[in-house]
C-alpha cells in the first residue's frame, strides 16, 4: 500500500537543531577553560576574531563552520519564541 501523505522536510529546523547544539558544545568547553562563555561567543559573534573562542575541545572550528549572522538569527528567532 502506498504512502497517502507527503512528509515534509524543515531545513530550518535542522538548522536550529544544528546551531544549538554546537553552540551547547562550545560554551560548555569555554566554561570548562575557566571563561566566561557568554562575553567570549558575544566577543566572536561580534567581531568576527575567532581569538575569542578556545581551540579546547575543537570549538574554535566548531563554531567556525556556522555562519555568524545565521548563529544570531537562530538566538534571535529562539528568543522571540520565548516570550
Amino acid at each position: 500500500m502506498a504512502q497517502e501523505q507527503t512528509n515534509l522536510f524543515d531545513i530550518k529546523e535542522l538548522d536550529t537543531t544544528f546551531v544549538r547544539k554546537t553552540l551547547n558544545e562550545v560554551y560548555t568547553a569555554l566554561e570548562e577553560r575557566g571563561y566566561n562563555p557568554t562575553n567570549q561567543i558575544v566577543g566572536y559573534l561580534i567581531s568576527g576574531d575567532p581569538g575569542y573562542i578556545s581551540s579546547y575541545k575543537d570549538a574554535r572550528n566548531r563554531i567556525q563552520e556556522i555562519d555568524r549572522a545565521k548563529i544570531v538569527e537562530i538566538l534571535l528567532d529562539e528568543f522571540r519564541k520565548n516570550e
